[in-house]
């Protein structure tokens, strides 16, 4: 019996150890880096949508807390306040530009030389 039971121990163990050697060098084909590297974008990618979501709901929480909105681009162009003013009693509408949104790209500073 306990020639059967290590030959059965030594057969498992040659059968795991070849299945664990085949899974490492299909790693390291071109296929498997490739499958590997879009693994880390798609892994990266969501990461930094949580990291979006969670900066807008904590935005969205302080502005509450603190009953400061953003002025919109239209508001600032006619004069309409600075950056925070107290929240009016219309209901903000959905997807409100936060200050990160509202900053002008580099082909409208051209003219402010």
């Amino acid at each position: 019996m306990n020639r059967g039971f290590w030959f059965v121990a030594g057969a498992g163990a040659g059968i795991y150890a070849m299945a664990k050697a085949r899974r490492a060098a299909e790693t390291f084909t071109p296929e498997g880096i490739r499958d590997r590297m879009a693994g880390l974008g798609v892994g990266a990618h969501l990461f930094a949508e949580e990291v979006r979501t969670g900066m807008t709901e904590k935005e969205a929480e302080l502005r509450d807390r603190l009953d400061w909105t953003v002025d919109l681009p239209g508001e600032l162009e006619s004069g309409g306040g600075g950056f925070e003013t107290p929240r009016s009693s219309a209901p903000q509408p959905k997807g409100f530009e936060t200050l990160a949104g509202a900053r002008s790209s580099p082909t409208d500073l051209e003219g402010t030389d």
